[in-house]
């Protein structure tokens, strides 16, 4: 089969959370683009529905379904289900890119904060994965790729709660993809390394006031890690997702998928 033909991923309905930011956006357009219906969702409505305008363009409004919800709320989580499913059937696939950022080294980080980020990077996304697996079971069909990171591969300094909650969702895919495929449900993620999105330029920002160094200095000092020496595009991401959900990608169960210019190359 042809991977981003405009028919590769027809009668697939893909709910993708986390649609507002730059990876979800890039990850709805090339899906549109591949003959996906779609349910964006997200915190910030105004966003979805700009993204919902910019999506009219590459496939029929009838496709799209936007939906505002925190999945941090089992109420949310059960509404965004039942509304996607009353209006384009079935979610056959799912994208999980909702996350967070954020923490600091062991000694100042405050449990608050661990638990925010652990509750919105890994149990709110378990929670809406396990009703929406739970009815691909019955289906006997799926795939699930979850957006995990190169922080769910190895630590980092001052990055503790984050890279816990994306070791979880790493730890989580592998052992999911063992019972899913039995039910003929595919399940992997992908790790990206640095993005260029919002979270990576806070990221150098931090950095920067972390070493008392300019922003320019703590981007140019990142990079220098990077053997491709540049930041991975939103779209390439976007790209790798929509590859684990065609068929191409049949065989291929429980992987974690390391996105990085070579940073991490075991």
């Amino acid at each position: 089969m042809k991977v981003f033909a405009k028919d590769a991923l027809e009668n697939k309905h893909i709910l993708v959370t986390g649609a507002t930011g730059g990876i979800g956006n890039e990850t709805a357009k090339v899906l549109a683009g591949m003959g996906a219906k779609l349910t964006i969702t997200g915190r910030n409505m105004e966003k979805l529905n700009q993204l919902k305008v910019e999506l009219y363009e590459i496939t029929d409004e009838n496709n799209i379904c936007a939906e505002k919800a925190d999945l941090n709320k089992e109420e949310d989580r059960g509404k965004l289900i039942k509304t996607a499913e009353e209006k384009l059937g079935f979610i056959s696939g799912l994208v999980n890119i909702a996350g967070i950022s954020g923490g600091s080294t062991v000694e100042k980080l405050k449990e608050e904060d661990m638990k925010k980020i652990m509750e919105v990077n890994y149990f709110a996304t378990f929670s809406l994965t396990q009703a929406i697996y739970q009815k691909m079971i019955k289906r006997e069909q799926g795939s699930i790729v979850n957006v995990s990171s190169l922080s769910g591969l190895r630590g980092t300094h001052g990055n503790s709660a984050y890279a816990a909650s994306k070791f979880a969702m790493t730890g989580w895919t592998q052992s999911m993809a063992v019972e899913a495929i039995q039910h003929n449900i595919r399940v992997n993620a992908v790790c990206p390394g640095y993005v260029n999105t919002e979270m990576a330029r806070n990221g150098f920002e931090k950095k920067a006031e972390n070493k008392n160094i300019s922003y320019e200095e703590a981007k140019k000092e990142s990079l220098g890690t990077i053997p491709s020496g540049r930041l991975t595009e939103p779209v390439e991401v976007a790209n790798s997702i929509a590859f684990l959900l065609t068929d191409a990608a049949k065989n291929i169960v429980g992987e974690s998928l390391k996105i990085s210019g070579g940073n991490v190359m075991r």
